[in-house]
């Protein structure tokens, strides 16, 4: 089941939003914590995201540029303002749409179900994808899944994941992956990647792929879906 986060400050409005999408078998959260929001995408993981442009602290702009850092899922702005310019801002800082209040309700499901499909659905382009043993990553979207489960991952996340992959059943040395990610790694803290990996093995468990992602103690890494 989709879920999809709705982040507006007027809770009426929200739980109206709320009401609208429970009908349509969405799973709906409701966020109402807007100091940090990104720590709540991170934690909650939706599929897509209504946000309104007018928030407490830092307006839906900047949160919209922010979540995209870690995140690829659609984002659709759901502002009363509706004005072009407003519209350009939003796509410009990473929206994937834009509807204006008051709203038709059917079009933003229409909205909501075109989103789902061009980006988890038959409209995913093969390009995208990198699949080894049914573990599937979507490049574009930085989502890892594995039989009808997934994850959000972020840039470096991914990047190291893809290394992973395309050496699988090899030893990744811990020099190579920090080459991968960060261009200098003589100003990288160790801990720096274990923090990564760690990010990164607690994922492929929350899919079901416990114990694939091993250490080896003195040379790196190594991703062995054989394991399973």
């Amino acid at each position: 089941m989709n879920k999809i986060l709705i982040i507006e400050d007027d809770i009426n409005i929200a739980k109206g939003i709320f009401n609208i999408l429970s009908k349509y078998g969405f799973n709906v959260s409701i966020l109402t914590d807007f100091k940090h929001i990104d720590e709540q995408v991170k934690i909650i993981e939706p599929h897509l995201i209504l946000m309104d442009i007018n928030l407490p602290y830092f307006d839906g702009f900047y949160w919209c540029a922010i979540i995209r850092k870690i995140s690829f899922c659609p984002i659709i702005m759901v502002s009363a303002r509706n004005t072009d310019l407003d519209q350009v801002i939003a796509l410009d800082n990473g929206a994937d749409e834009y509807v204006t209040k008051p709203f038709n309700n059917e079009v933003l499901i229409a909205k909501i179900k075109s989103l789902l499909r061009r980006t988890y659905g038959d409209y995913v382009s093969s390009n995208d994808m990198v699949e080894i043993h049914g573990l599937t990553i979507n490049t574009n979207r930085l989502i890892m899944s594995y039989q009808n489960k997934e994850v959000i991952l972020t840039n470096k996340e991914l990047i190291l994941i893809k290394c992973l992959v395309n050496n699988h059943e090899k030893v990744v040395s811990r020099e190579i992956l920090l080459e991968k990610v960060w261009d200098n790694q003589f100003f990288v803290e160790d801990n720096t990647l274990n923090v990564n990996i760690a990010r990164i093995r607690k994922k492929l468990e929350n899919l079901g792929l416990a114990n694939v992602l091993e250490t080896v103690r003195g040379l790196g890494y190594r991703l062995s879906l054989n394991l399973m």
